[in-house]
């Protein structure tokens, strides 16, 4: 069983309630986390516990959440109001923790399905995609993540060309694949909306909604978009439902063939806003 995960975001008695709906065995079975493990929730720690001890059953993308718990790590950020990942920073373990974190994948292709946390540009083809995540990964997992860190917050540059470089060219990589929603069909990215499809900017659009994007007509997996809501088509499937705002936490079953969606309550919801 191959399973794609939407935002976790520190619930782990969520996470605990659909391995076990789901029978997760990892000896056999894999996961795919879409990103936004950590913060908001009320069990950060425990839930990197539980991922890093999957070991190799367990493939995790990083989403802005967890990018904000390596910067702030990094003292880089400061933590902010609403921010629950005081613990991990605490932790006897926390090294190990998050070294194991700066080392897990910013896209990720799973049985046909090219898996990422927000979201893809235009004109980026599924490789060249897959390509760009290598990038940051290898950035991350170098000698000095504290300088790509410190390099990587900002909205600007707002769109993609093949010319960039260095931190600018770093930071539009990541803000497409931890943050983007709402695009135009040229690539200019839009981060202040964060309502549902319906709720675009004049002349943006949801990003998986641009005609004729590069990546059109492969299967794609995301997670961050909350106010979106389950999307499940044949090659499109968006599973942040909310879970920490009092949604539920939602998977998807890909592999062989095989598509069943599954989701389950979470008791340790907050209240929208917190």
């Amino acid at each position: 069983m191959i399973l794609l995960i939407g935002d976790i975001q520190g619930c782990d008695n969520a996470l605990q309630a659909l391995l076990e709906a789901a029978g997760f065995s990892p000896s056999r079975d894999q996961l795919v986390l879409l990103g936004d493990l950590v913060n908001r929730g009320p069990a950060s720690l425990a839930t990197l516990r539980r991922l890093q001890a999957l070991g190799d059953a367990a493939t995790c993308l990083l989403g802005n959440h967890d990018l904000h718990l390596l910067a702030m790590a990094s003292g880089v950020r400061k933590q902010h109001r609403g921010d629950t990942v005081a613990e991990v920073l605490q932790a006897p373990d926390r090294d190990a923790l998050l070294d194991w974190l700066r080392h897990q994948k910013m896209a990720h292709m799973a049985s046909g399905w090219l898996c990422v946390h927000a979201g893809v540009l235009p004109g980026w083809t599924p490789a060249q995609t897959l390509a760009l995540a290598g990038e940051v990964e290898a950035a991350l997992r170098g000698p000095d993540p504290h300088a790509f860190l410190q390099g990587m917050y900002g909205n600007t540059p707002a769109r993609w060309h093949d010319g960039l470089a260095g931190a600018d060219r770093s930071r539009v990589i990541v803000n497409a694949l931890t943050r983007l929603r709402f695009c135009t069909p040229q690539g200019v990215m839009d981060f202040e909306t964060k309502e549902g499809a319906g709720g675009a900017p004049p002349g943006f659009m949801p990003w998986f909604d641009v005609p004729a994007r590069a990546s059109a007509g492969q299967p794609m997996a995301f997670g961050h978009w909350s106010t979106l809501g389950l999307i499940d088509r044949p090659d499109l499937l968006a599973l942040d439902t909310g879970c920490v705002w009092g949604g539920r936490l939602s998977a998807a079953r890909v592999d062989g063939g095989r598509r069943e969606v599954l989701q389950v309550d979470c008791p340790q919801a907050q209240q929208p806003g917190a």
